[in-house]
């Protein structure tokens, strides 16, 4: 395998992308949006019959949007492109709604939930146990588990990484000890050292007679890998796909990407976290300063979720049924309570439910003394503030840590424009001088806190795939919850003072970019 060295920056891949099939795609698809919207107006200016038809049309779908199910700041933005744009709008609209590939991915998933629903069976003396010893997070544990099949566990090991370097050096590690099975899924997976060492070891366990999958995020083809890369991997006997490949047509299923990071070795080791492939994870190329990110490691019976969610996802666009008995987890027969309670969980933007968010809600909600957060992005609905600010001004010390150096400037933008109602509202918030934050963590009261995947903002709470994993009375949150006040040492507190003397221009953009913000 190629190596690379170490400290690079990061290269340019304006040339590759344009002359790649990815950047034909993305022509394809910009060539029929222009088309899309010149057919539109052609037709509002050909006839005033047609100027009329679209009017009733935009009221019609403008009440529909009102009354339809759904996230308020979504209806806001629709309604604003539909009369910003009447014609484009409100045909767009109509054409997202109508799309059958939406509804098919829809009904395959949920095919799929019921065919694992007999391998997420919850124990009950689990959930007696957890009744006893909490009943709040006993009433969460019945939502994820009823509603949604994700059971909660007990004698499983917890392990958090407080950088990306140290769990990246486990997870080799890990990875060496395979005998039966490995299942990789990452949103970002980019050429570099990382990546080599790990196919390094991936093409010798294959070698040794070990089934291994690998799936990344479509998006990935774009820039970071090229679009055969999967049958490269498969010349080494790797099993690999994307996840939701980039097509050249308008589809809303482009916009629902797999942000997850999954690693499952032998139904025995689970990772999960912020950390993607990629050298800037593992602080050996710098992009935006130093490179803030966490992950947790599971040994025991909650790695049977991340095994069930691993297969749900490769097997979407699958035609034959998995044989499911061959990954699951063995159960430990002795009870270590001090391990506490696990729930692994994943958020799908399919299912009507907005499974991150409700994790984050209650933790909020039911916290007595803190709860401290660790988000690259603040991009929030109204219910989310709502939630921060009243917890606040309740008397429990909230504080989030966001980045100082951003890697994306118009989500940096939006964000500050939330800071001066938190700050009124009594949350604390801190920048991370160093560089940027990718973590995305909620600890609170020293015996409960949430490891994953999800953003605070509206593409990870309601449009992308995500997964994290609760944890309750683990001997483990003591070091997240240290992990977090070192890193606030690192902090500067953004105060009122701050917020109010930002310039004006970085104030307008934010405002306006804030309408957007449901796309971000």
């Amino acid at each position: 395998m190629k190596k690379h060295e170490p400290k690079k920056t990061a290269k340019k891949g304006l040339f590759r992308i344009v002359f790649s099939r990815s950047g034909i795609m993305l022509l394809l698809i910009l060539m029929q949006i222009g088309v899309f919207t010149i057919t539109t107006f052609r037709l509002q200016a050909y006839s005033t019959a047609i100027s009329g038809i679209m009017l009733c049309l935009r009221v019609i779908v403008i009440i529909y949007v009102i009354n339809s199910e759904g996230n308020p700041a979504f209806k806001m933005t629709w309604i604003l492109c539909i009369i910003t744009f009447p014609v484009v709008g409100t045909l767009f609209y109509i054409y997202v709604k109508l799309q059958v590939g939406t509804r098919f991915l829809k009904h395959r998933l949920s095919t799929l939930k019921a065919e694992m629903s007999q391998y997420m069976v919850q124990d009950k003396d689990t959930v007696d146990a957890l009744w006893a010893s909490r009943s709040a997070n006993a009433r969460l544990s019945h939502y994820l588990s009823n509603q949604l099949n994700f059971p909660t566990y007990r004698n499983t090991q917890v392990r958090y990484f407080p950088l990306g370097e140290d769990k990246f050096r486990c997870l080799l590690a890990e990875l060496k000890k395979a005998r039966k099975f490995i299942f990789m899924e990452y949103f970002i997976v980019e050429e570099g050292y990382m990546l080599d060492q790990i196919l390094e070891i991936l093409i010798q366990k294959v070698r040794e007679g070990v089934e291994v999958r690998f799936m990344y995020d479509g998006m990935c083809a774009i820039s970071m890998l090229p679009y055969d890369y999967p049958e490269k991997l498969k010349h080494y006997g790797i099993q690999c796909k994307m996840a939701n490949a980039v097509k050249p047509f308008l589809s809303t299923t482009q916009n629902n990407r797999d942000h997850r990071k999954i690693c499952v070795i032998d139904g025995k080791t689970a990772f999960t976290g912020g950390i993607n492939i990629g050298d800037e994870y593992i602080n050996r190329k710098e992009r935006f300063g130093h490179w803030k990110d966490t992950a947790i490691m599971l040994k025991g019976d909650a790695v049977q979720s991340f095994t069930m969610m691993f297969l749900e996802m490769w097997n979407v666009d699958e035609r034959y049924s998995e044989n499911y008995h061959r990954y699951l987890t063995p159960k430990r027969r002795e009870l270590h309570r001090e391990y506490g309670y696990i729930i692994p969980y994943a958020d799908s933007p399919y299912d009507d439910e907005n499974v991150g968010e409700e994790v984050y809600f209650h933790i909020l909600n039911h916290a007595r003394k803190y709860v401290h957060i660790m988000t690259p992005y603040l991009i929030l609905d109204n219910e989310m503030i709502t939630t921060l600010t009243r917890v606040a001004k309740s008397g429990v010390e909230v504080s989030i840590i966001m980045p100082h150096i951003p890697d994306k400037w118009y989500a940096f933008a939006v964000a500050k424009t939330y800071y001066k109602e938190l700050i009124e509202g009594g949350v604390r918030i801190y920048e991370y001088e160093p560089g940027f934050v990718h973590a995305k963590v909620f600890v609170a009261d020293d015996d409960t806190a949430s490891v994953g995947t999800i953003n605070l903002d509206y593409r990870s709470l309601y449009l992308h795939f995500e997964c994290g994993a609760f944890i309750y009375n683990n001997s483990e949150i003591d070091r997240i919850e240290r992990d977090f006040q070192e890193t606030l040492e690192k902090c500067h507190k953004v105060t009122l003072m701050e917020v109010k003397n930002r310039s004006l221009l970085t104030k307008i953009v934010g405002q306006v970019l804030k309408l957007v913000a449901p796309l971000m």
